[in-house]
């Protein structure tokens, strides 16, 4: 009976920690905001397409955001390069343009909303 008792408990503390384990992860090249997630995805040490992408949280409502990218490797951080200016379509914005980037280079996304200007944390190659 016991070792029933220890093996169930033992069963639900794993399955609670495999539920609870991705709350408040963010993933690779995102930052998480006030009102959303601004994350970037490409082929950071390489030529390909890179996306900047701003997810709101539900029940904002739909705003415009410019959305870009910045760049830096081990002598110079740039300034940013701007994709354009879009409006949240149920809660998304998202911007793709194909950037060539070095071994070595590092990369982020930016947003400006309202004067205000929001970056996720670095991805590098």
């Amino acid at each position: 009976m016991r070792r029933a008792i220890a093996v169930r408990g033992t069963v639900l503390s794993v399955g609670a920690l495999l539920v609870l384990a991705p709350v408040g992860l963010t993933p690779r090249g995102c930052g998480d905001l006030s009102g959303g997630r601004l994350c970037i995805e490409g082929p950071v040490g390489g030529a390909g397409p890179f996306t900047v992408r701003y997810a709101q949280y539900k029940g904002h409502p739909d705003v415009a955001v410019r959305l870009g990218y910045q760049r830096k490797d081990d002598r110079i951080t740039a300034f940013p390069g701007w994709l354009g200016t879009q409006q949240t379509w149920h809660g998304r914005a998202e911007l793709t343009s194909r950037l060539d980037t070095a071994p070595g280079e590092c990369i982020r996304g930016v947003m400006e909303h309202r004067d205000r200007t929001y970056v996720t944390e670095w991805h590098c190659s």
